[in-house]
């Protein structure tokens, strides 16, 4: 009896832990943000940060992570003119979100920009070290942002010697 007892404990406990798990991946961290204060902002050719028009804006971000962010939005401007005005970001590949975050879906967003019916820019270089912020905006003006690793990010986090083109990184940042 005492076996059923402690095996029955062992049971519970592990789908306590596992529940907790969950929702601590799924649920806790994320807060939702407004938009930016300062806009939604993207780089230029010429490296500067200029706002676009943004309506709709709907965000999450977690400050558990530097790449939990994901917004999801849209844009009056055409992708013809967002291509000659601001830096196209070639290595975009949308992460997930949470599956209660709806209007963000990586694998719809990852065939519009392989289709050609969506092109990603850059939004902000290193806005954490080794991260970049990726703004994918599609034909009909939907436009979704992320926060992904750059080359020094995958370097630092796997490892590998960080380069002399990455940034400093300051002891205590993210």
């Amino acid at each position: 009896m005492t076996g059923k007892l402690i095996a029955g404990f062992i049971v519970v406990s592990a789908i306590v832990a596992a529940a907790a798990m969950y929702y601590l991946q799924v649920y806790a961290f994320y807060d939702e943000v407004n938009a930016p204060q300062d806009g939604v902002v993207m780089t230029t050719y010429g490296g500067s940060e200029q706002k676009i028009i943004t309506k709709d804006f709907q965000g999450i971000d977690a400050d558990s992570s530097p790449i939990r962010f994901r917004a999801c939005f849209n844009t009056p401007h055409s992708l013809a003119m967002l291509s000659e005005t601001f830096e196209i970001y070639d290595t975009a590949e949308p992460l997930t979100a949470p599956g209660w975050f709806d209007c963000f879906d990586a694998k719809g967003i990852a065939d519009d920009l392989s289709s050609g019916q969506a092109l990603a820019f850059l939004s902000v270089k290193n806005i954490s070290f080794g991260v970049d912020r990726v703004i994918a905006v599609a034909s009909d003006g939907r436009a979704y942002a992320w926060n992904q690793l750059n080359n020094c990010g995958e370097q630092a986090y796997d490892g590998s010697a960080v380069g002399e083109v990455c940034p400093t990184r300051e002891l205590g940042a993210e």
